[in-house]
């Protein structure tokens, strides 16, 4: 008899796959509530090692050119693409239809090319010439936030993170991303697929545009205290929240219609 031995998944830190600090692993079910794989729990400290290897790498995601921005989001549209008959078969073990799992990926695909084709345009969308009384000129030109907090959507799994996460690291931000406590399959297998797509290429190999750092109780997540994160992204509805720093962090929650 063959010994069924299902796969663990480890966080995504700083372009490694790494073990959580709590040494927890929580269980991921299917539709019919079998086992599916095995999940790390992130613990606060796994949280802190997140947001610090993400403003490490902020810096040096903000330098690199558009282009290379744009090549790597493509990049990760291509591995994407070579992997969604493995995403649709995760989507149908959740209970997704096999229909709506393969619009679901082949939208995600979509949007990740979207996304990488914006990387040299929302500059000049964004930025202007300010008119001046003398003889100089004023520009004003978009600048990256920093490191952003995304909280992901229960669901569409895939295509709520690509949609999420993809704008922000586009314009040369950071991210790190907690992920869906009762759905954080696709991000754990969305995020082996940036392992492969070169983001991790202009920063050597001790820091990435991307943490995952996270999945567990979201309520424990301390990241409105962190200084070094400067905004917090969760659904579709904007709306500023205080933060115990000096910043104001702007918070995107669910809207309730």
């Amino acid at each position: 008899m063959a010994l069924d031995v299902r796969k663990t998944y480890k966080l995504y830190l700083g372009g490694a796959f790494v073990r959580s600090e709590s040494g927890r692993y929580d269980p991921a079910l299917d539709s019919k509530g079998k086992l599916l794989a095995n999940v790390c729990r992130g613990s606060r400290k796994d949280v802190r090692d997140a947001v610090q290897k993400a403003r490490g790498a902020q810096p040096g995601w903000e330098k690199a050119t558009v282009y290379l921005r744009g090549q790597i989001l493509y990049r990760m549209a291509e591995m994407l693409e070579s992997r969604a008959d493995s995403f649709v078969a995760l989507s149908r073990e959740l209970g997704v239809s096999a229909a709506a799992a393969k619009r679901e990926v082949r939208a995600a695909i979509d949007r990740s090319v979207y996304y990488a084709g914006w990387t040299d345009k929302y500059g000049a969308l964004l930025s202007s010439v300010n008119p001046v009384a003398s003889n100089y000129f004023d520009f004003s030109l978009p600048e990256p936030t920093g490191v952003v907090g995304i909280v992901a959507p229960e669901s569409p799994g895939l295509l709520a993170l690509v949609s999420h996460v993809l704008p922000a690291i586009a314009s040369g931000n950071t991210v790190v991303l907690l992920l869906s406590e009762s759905n954080p399959l696709p991000g754990l297998e969305w995020a082996e697929v940036l392992a492969t797509s070169d983001a991790t290429g202009p920063f050597a190999s001790t820091s990435t545009a991307l943490d995952f750092p996270v999945v567990g109780s979201r309520k424990t997540v301390p990241l409105r205290r962190m200084p070094s994160v400067w905004r917090i992204f969760s659904g579709y509805m904007a709306k500023s929240i205080p933060a115990s720093s000096s910043s104001t962090i702007t918070l995107w929650a669910r809207s309730s219609m």
